[in-house]
């Protein structure tokens, strides 16, 4: 221990004696492991880090084994979504867990009326605390009385951040009430500050009974709902039970189960597939999170990005320190000359890199805590994205690997070979030292070889990244996506009855029309690229024998297409004709009519769409064909679509959704369409939101990939030229004598500077070459994330080439331009 401390010491007034180059070597780590870190400190929120709650290995998720004949409506992101008389049914009969619980995510609106003030919220079985041991520091939490049918609103249970942020940290909270939907709820109880839920990347504010849907939504009780698979399922494992047995518990209790809630409105052809049905457990101890399934792979790839400009980092530092170890060469070989063993000189080189990459990573974990909390706001939209970012051990164990792995990167093979030659070799080169060293400048080649070859890989990524955001933001989606302003109408508070709700939001629509800067307004239920949508299997009347289509459908009014840009091509537009009494319509796009064989003018013909929960089997007549769009998201390609006309829908909800394209500025249109629909009525809950953000809200994992990839190969280029520039110094002090002779012997300044290029040249393009192959694997591997590109793109390729190679050389010429300014005679004195 005191030989370690007294070379910890030496290492000390080492570094302190070179700030130049301790101040680079720390800041290379800081940047390299501190992206690291932050990449793995998201990644292991997302995807590894358990839930904050009592044994959470023992929790398990329930799913349907096979959801083929699944119908009805999903709604929540969650396949493993089951039914309210699922969930109900099984509650009471289970016995495969000590304890099980249900939950649904869900909105409420805070505010009394006007303007939307949204708190997110969950619907929670009465034992979901219990179950998960969540304890309430203040009040009490729900209990299986509190969630029976009718139970009304018994209470509502509130965050800790919710506390602090609606209520001011009040500590007489129990008690207050709260508007919710319109409905005034007391507190019952608040959650401790480390509970946030038990879906990642969300928190909620308010929890409130699954009961408690029935009266905090006007309409859609989903209690009775047998076909609208929306509430999250878990359990808590018996002791001594695993999975599998779980599961083999679970297969013999489904049959009964589905049995007994089989739905009436159920479609018939798919009974028997709903009898069927059987339940399985998964774990569930890292939760459920929709950011799993799409940031998951672009977080492994960043990490794989960062740890490329890690070794870059690492090449250039061993390339510093096999400089300093030539510097330091006379020293080196006096010691071993006194008597210093080989072991103990390469111990005390290993304790100044193990002193950097300390440094480098307590630096590095601190920018990582930025970094990560950055990188969160690039994925969060306007609604705030939650995730628990607060290191634990095993964001430390990661950065001490990863500063320990480069204090072994840099620093060995520099130690190693600063002590292997013989001292009675050293003095013998005088002055020089190891300078004179062929196999020590092969090395550091070699290391600027690796840095171009992983930089050219990060360029590529980055404009591949890049280029495949470009292209999707270039793609025509068939309809406008600017000047579109989207306003979603709560109408609930009204009362309005269902037979003069249509004409109701009519009114209204012709309201907006009129406004001044309204170009064309319509109604829509759906909207496309929003990632939600609804399919069915369609034929054409009279060829039952024919295969069926799966096709999308829209529900609009007319002046949809207008007010979207949207191209009709034949037929007509949804007027007043369209009502509940007359022959139901449909229009349709391209798709639609090619894989059905319907021609360039399907109007006038007929088509059937299959029975659903909700609605039997109906036949439509084609009305109008329009141009095809896109439907769900703008990778996909295009695919059938059929608008119906929402004034031929019996049973219209209590909502409105209009899109109104616009050509004043967005601030005056929004406050004119808000002043109409408050002269119509003060209690309708108004909320906005402009179409083109919606869109890019649905590209933010192109866009983390195209940023963070462009600034991770910008950093490497940056990196691998600082690199290149030492070693071509280091050439023109090497060959100092050299130069000196050849400018005596008549070589002027360009053939000095061509001479010095050609070497670095030489190797930016082994370098290029090398990291060509890279790249082509790199893309590869990465292909699913990309839009438009070819992985082996040879344009991107020769583009990523021809920057780095343009960074390099600017990089070489400062030392080439040095050399052929050197005096010839003080060239030849240079020892």
């Amino acid at each position: 221990m005191r030989m370690l401390l007294t070379d910890l010491r030496y290492a000390l007034r080492i570094l302190r004696a070179n700030p130049g180059f301790t101040a680079v070597a720390v800041l290379s780590l800081t940047l390299g492991i501190g992206a690291n870190v932050a990449i793995f400190q998201l990644l292991e929120a997302v995807r590894l880090r358990t839930l904050p709650v009592k044994d959470p290995q023992r929790l398990a998720m329930l799913q349907l084994a096979d959801r083929t004949g699944w119908r009805g409506n999903q709604a929540t992101a969650y396949d493993a979504a089951l039914t309210n008389p699922i969930w109900e049914r099984f509650r009471e009969s289970q016995n495969a867990f000590a304890g099980v619980l249900a939950w649904a995510d869900n909105d409420f609106n805070l505010a009394p009326g006007g303007e939307v003030r949204l708190a997110r919220g969950l619907f929670v079985s009465g034992d979901f605390f219990r179950v998960l041991g969540v304890r309430p520091i203040q009040g009490r939490t729900f209990t299986a009385a509190d969630d029976r049918r009718g139970c009304g609103l018994p209470g509502a249970v509130i965050s800790y951040s919710f506390w602090q942020r609606e209520l001011g940290g009040d500590t007489a909270v129990i008690g207050r009430k709260l508007t919710l939907n319109g409905h005034i709820v007391e507190i019952i109880g608040m959650t401790p500050a480390g509970f946030s839920g038990v879906e990642i990347g969300r928190s909620y504010d308010v929890a409130v009974p699954i009961c408690s849907q029935a009266v905090l939504w006007s309409e859609g009780n989903w209690l009775n709902e047998g076909t609208t698979w929306w509430l999250t399922v878990m359990g808590r494992l018996k002791p001594g039970w695993t999975l599998a047995k779980t599961n083999a518990e679970l297969r013999v209790s489904s049959t009964g189960l589905f049995h007994a809630s089989l739905p009436p409105n159920y479609p018939a052809v798919n009974v028997k597939d709903y009898l069927k049905f059987k339940l399985e457990a998964v774990s569930a101890k890292t939760g459920v999170s929709a950011l799993r399934t799409q940031y998951s792979d672009p977080l492994l790839l960043l990490l794989a990005t960062t740890g490329l400009v890690l070794l870059i980092a690492c090449s250039n530092l061993a390339n510093l320190m096999l400089a300093r170890a030539t510097a330091r060469a006379h020293e080196i070989a006096v010691r071993l000359a006194l008597g210093a063993s080989r072991v103990r000189l390469v111990r005390q080189l290993m304790v100044e890199s193990a002193l950097l990459a300390l440094v480098g990573g307590a630096c590095g974990l601190l920018l990582a805590g930025e970094l990560s909390h950055l990188m969160v706001g690039l994925l969060g939209t306007q609604n705030s994205l939650f995730l628990d970012l607060q290191p634990d051990g095993s964001v430390f164990a990661f950065a001490a690997g990863i500063a320990g792995l480069t204090c072994i990167l840099f620093g060995l093979i520099p130690a190693l070979r600063a002590t292997r030659r013989p001292p009675a070799d050293v003095m013998k080169t005088g002055g020089r030292g190891l300078t004179t060293s062929r196999e020590r400048f092969g090395l550091r080649q070699a290391l600027v070889v690796s840095q171009v070859a992983l930089s050219l890989v990060l360029l590529v990524s980055a404009l591949l990244f890049s280029g495949s955001l470009g292209k999707l933001l270039a793609v025509d989606a068939g309809f406008r996506q600017g000047g579109i302003l989207i306003t979603d109408l709560d109408l609930s508070r009204l009362m309005i009855p269902v037979a003069q709700r249509t004409a109701f939001k009519r009114d209204i629509l012709q309201r907006i029309q009129a406004l001044p800067g309204t170009a064309a307004a319509g109604e829509a239920y759906m909207l496309p690229l929003s990632g939600s949508g609804i399919n069915n299997q369609v034929w054409l009347v009279g060829t039952d024998s024919n295969p069926k289509m799966t096709s999308n459908f829209g529900w609009i009014s007319g002046g949809y297409f207008k007010a979207m840009g949207m191209t009709l091509l034949a037929g007509r537009d949804f007027d007043r004709r369209d009502t509940t009494s007359s022959p139901s319509v449909a229009i349709i796009n391209q798709s639609f009519a090619r894989k059905l064989g319907l021609g360039d003018n399907p109007v006038g013909k007929r088509f059937r769409r299959e029975a659903t929960p909700s609605q039997p089997e109906t036949v439509f007549e084609i009305a109008g064909l329009v141009r095809d769009t896109k439907y769900y998201s703008l990778r996909e390609e295009f695919a059938p679509i059929a608008f119906l006309s929402t004034a031929q829908d019996a049973e219209p909800g209590p909502f409105a959704q209009f899109v109104v394209r616009f050509d004043a500025p967005l601030a005056d249109v929004t406050s004119r369409v808000k002043q109409a629909v408050k002269e119509v009525s003060p209690a309708i809950i108004v909320d906005y939101k402009a179409f083109d953000e919606m869109i890019r809200e649905g590209l933010l994992r192109q866009r983390l990939m195209a940023r963070l990839s462009s600034f991770f190969g910008a950093l490497a280029a940056l990196i691998a030229a600082v690199g290149l520039y030492g070693v071509m110094s280091y050439l023109v002090m090497r060959r100092t004598n050299e130069i000196g002779i050849r400018m005596a012997l008549g070589a002027n300044r360009g053939n000095i500077v061509g001479l010095v290029l050609r070497e670095a040249a030489t190797l930016l393009l082994v370098g290029l070459t090398t990291g060509a192959v890279l790249a082509m694997a790199a893309g590869y591997a990465a292909r699913s994330l990309l839009f438009g590109l070819r992985p082996t793109d040879a344009g991107i390729l020769g583009m990523a080439a021809a920057l780095l190679a343009a960074v390099t050389i600017a990089a070489s010429y400062l030392p080439a331009w040095r050399a052929s300014r050197l005096d010839p005679m003080a060239a030849l004195r240079e020892e």
